[in-house]
């Protein structure tokens, strides 16, 4: 027999029953039909009874997870959002709820409550979320030709592969940066290799691979090589302004004193603010674009960063400072807390 659609099955349990109020049996209905006798039976059994052949609605198992228990599940994931669902299951069950982690899930996703992985922001004092509000209101109407003439640096270490992916967290739609939903981290956490690159609002400037360990004569040897060249190459104005954070090797004393030597002007950054600096846009772009690569040993993923680097279009690096307020209103949205950036 084959497969009806739904009408169609209505359509025949429909002439079942007329066939039947004729006064035939359920032999001659099943040959004149091409149904099971069974399939008769229980169709005539359920229209007498119920007086109709439409499905009817189902019941359902009711559910195991009791008012109660739902609110539990919600207050204690409201609390600890890293709480996994087999936490969860052994907590219920002390108040003798036995159900599956994967209804737990469910439950807790027709909440609003979905899990995710947290994302990772770097842990803020109070004396840093207090410097990153300062900023931003300082800054707030600089004019777009102030942050167009500033040059953006950062150091940042390439893997040869991607990184590990972490637990997930209970959280709410819109609700990702919140304190609880991210993981603190403390900067530059196989191979690897470790770039300083620059730009400007005109493109990106020059990429230098650093050999070894990373110390305040390095420091002041790629400054030397790079950040000259590189205002000459996205032609900044004689007002420009380095940007660089507060790394130890940054705000060194010989490094302060090689910046004054050199008449080089920089910005006042607050601590741990890498989304205030928009390189952090670009080395998401280079990352992917190098991974996309697949590098097989160190001296390929060096050379694959030098290459994507130049690749960067101008209208990407031009955009990223058009928009640059928003990261400053971010902030003071956040009250110098963490942002989307």
């Amino acid at each position: 027999i084959m497969p009806r659609s739904k009408e169609i099955q209505e359509q025949m349990r429909t002439e079942v029953i007329e066939i039947y109020q004729s006064g035939k049996g359920y032999k001659a209905i099943s040959k004149a039909l091409g149904l099971q006798r069974t399939t008769v039976r229980a169709i005539i059994h359920k229209w007498q009874k119920h007086g109709t052949v439409v499905n009817l609605p189902r019941s359902g198992r009711p559910t195991k997870i009791t008012p109660r228990a739902q609110r539990r599940l919600i207050r204690e994931v409201t609390k600890d959002p890293r709480t996994t669902s087999k936490e969860l299951q052994a907590s219920l069950a002390s108040i003798k709820v036995s159900v599956h982690d994967s209804t737990i899930r469910k439950r807790l996703g027709k909440n609003g409550l979905h899990g995710r992985f947290p994302r990772r922001k770097p842990l803020l004092s109070k004396k840093n979320i207090r410097a990153r509000l300062n900023f931003a209101k300082k800054h707030l109407n600089d004019c777009q030709d102030f942050w167009e003439n500033t040059l953006w640096t950062d150091e940042t270490k390439v893997e040869l592969f991607g990184r590990q992916m972490s637990r997930y967290i209970w959280r709410k739609r819109n609700t990702a940066f919140q304190k609880k939903n991210i993981i603190p981290t403390v900067k530059y956490g196989g191979g690897s290799v470790m770039v300083w690159g620059c730009f400007a609002a005109s493109g990106p400037g020059r990429l230098a691979v650093i050999d070894g360990t990373m110390n305040s004569t390095v420091y002041q040897k790629i400054l030397k090589e790079n950040v000259r060249p590189s205002v000459r190459q996205l032609k900044l104005k004689r007002s420009w302004v380095l940007q660089q954070d507060n790394d130890p090797k940054h705000t060194s004393k010989s490094t302060s004193e090689w910046l004054k030597k050199n008449k080089m002007k920089t910005l006042e950054w607050p601590s741990q603010s890498p989304d205030l600096n928009p390189i952090e846009m670009l080395w998401h772009d280079l990352k992917k674009a190098v991974h996309a690569r697949k590098p097989s040993n160190k001296a390929e993923l060096q050379q694959f960063c030098k290459d994507e680097w130049a690749k960067i279009p101008p209208e990407r690096c031009k955009r990223l400072i058009a928009s640059y307020r928003k990261r400053l209103i971010a902030v003071i949205a956040a009250k110098g807390g963490p942002t989307s950036y």
